[in-house]
């Protein structure tokens, strides 16, 4: 815009002065002046006309970690060439999308791909693809968008947990094995030929009819008994910075945690105490992997309720032979106390603990003064002496080691810890 001005008024001086005095070298500057002005205006207008382009995203969900790339491909059906053209997608992703300056000939095409790397989780828009060109003395400029937006779901990173168990179950096929049972279940493995004694609701009749024979339905024991994941996400408890806080930890956690349990093939269910974030049923399968990383790729630290509210509010719906599995790294020892009636209902808790402390001062020496505070650490000792005195399961996450070094089920009890 401010070339332009400038040429405007270089134009209207050049009129006037041509004008009053009548000297030839200044009209020939004139019409010169018009006749490029007037060029790169047509060059400009019709830029991107006879334009065929398009992009194509690999995938529109990953994992923190994965590569992301998108392929262009851009077409010239008009007899002209294109001198310049200026491409690239506007993101919200955390590594964008890098633009590029092409030059097609006539009848020309030209296509490339560009890879970036998705660095963190949350749910990204890629805008329409947007193609600009110009004059080359950068008085117009025309643009174009092609295509739509594009979502893309980046989920958390999920780590494989080699050491980590699940409580047993008090109910009926509480393991991982898949073996026929004479009890009838849900999940029917196979069929074979009918024998006196089996009951008549365990023939299967189309196949039977089919074969023109009796034939009888056997089953396999359920799979580990339902989880049920709660993630705090209350804001006051959270602390640390970026890939190393309290809330990606957690948010780790409760991915790979789910990941693991829906492997085994158990029901799983997520509850986090977020604002923006509903509770998910229990289910299995990958519609419910699906669920859970997409709504664990949203969440934040933005919730305002104690996690013993979120507690009390949903341990009744924990019926027997479930896992809870508690991620927090709140201070707070009240809501210890929501889980002491679990194991009286045959309902089992895995505690995972954040180190709020070492999160909070993670990365930062003593001459930082971000040791951690005598009170934090007293009510650190206070919830886990509140959990080994209700004889509740427990591990510590720390920053700056694998999930999979840290969540390992060890004996019986967790020895209490009083210092760090």
């Amino acid at each position: 815009m401010v070339r332009r001005i400038e040429v405007l008024v270089a134009a209207v001086v050049l009129l006037v002065a041509a004008l009053s005095t009548g000297a030839q070298f200044l009209f020939f500057l004139l019409y010169l002046a018009i006749i490029v002005v007037g060029g790169a205006y047509v060059v400009t207008r019709f830029g991107l006309a006879d334009l065929e382009a398009g992009y194509v995203l690999d995938r529109l969900h990953a994992q923190a970690g994965d590569m992301l790339r998108a392929n262009y491909t851009v077409r010239n059906a008009s007899r002209l060439p294109k001198l310049w053209l200026e491409i690239h997608n506007p993101t919200t992703l955390p590594v964008g999308l890098p633009g590029q300056a092409i030059t097609i000939g006539p009848r020309g095409e030209k296509s490339w791909s560009v890879r970036v790397p998705l660095t963190r989780r949350g749910h990204f828009q890629v805008d329409p693809m947007a193609l600009r060109t110009g004059d080359p003395l950068g008085l117009f400029e025309s643009n174009a968008a092609v295509g739509g937006y594009s979502t893309v779901i980046v989920y958390p990173r999920v780590e494989a947990l080699p050491g980590w168990r699940m409580p047993p179950a008090f109910i009926e096929g509480s393991h991982a094995d898949k073996v026929r049972t004479p009890h009838t279940t849900p999940s029917a493995m196979s069929i074979r030929e009918y024998v006196p004694g089996d009951a008549y609701n365990r023939i299967h009749w189309k196949t039977s009819a089919r074969k023109g024979e009796l034939v009888v339905k056997e089953f396999e024991l359920e799979q580990t008994a339902d989880v049920w994941i709660f993630l705090d996400l209350n804001a006051t408890t959270h602390t640390g910075v970026g890939d190393e806080s309290t809330l990606e930890y957690g948010v780790r956690v409760a991915a790979s945690i789910a990941a693991r349990a829906l492997v085994e093939n158990r029901k799983v269910a997520l509850t986090a105490s977020g604002a923006h974030i509903s509770p998910i049923p229990a289910d299995r399968g990958p519609r419910q992997y699906q669920k859970i990383m997409q709504a664990l790729a949203a969440v934040m630290a933005d919730g305002d309720r104690p996690l013993d509210e979120v507690l009390v509010e949903n341990v009744a719906r924990l019926r027997r032979g479930m896992t809870a599995v508690i991620i927090t790294p709140s201070l707070d020892p009240r809501w210890v106390r929501s889980l002491t009636g679990l194991r009286n209902r045959n309902v089992e808790a895995a505690i995972i603990l954040l180190d709020a402390p070492a999160f909070a001062a993670y990365g930062h020496g003593p001459e930082d003064g971000r040791e951690p505070g005598a009170e934090d650490l007293r009510a650190q000792r206070g919830v886990r002496h509140a959990l080994a005195e209700h004889d509740l399961r427990w591990l510590n996450v720390e920053p700056g080691e694998p999930l999979g070094t840290q969540l390992v089920t060890r004996g019986p009890r967790p020895t209490l810890v009083l210092s760090r």
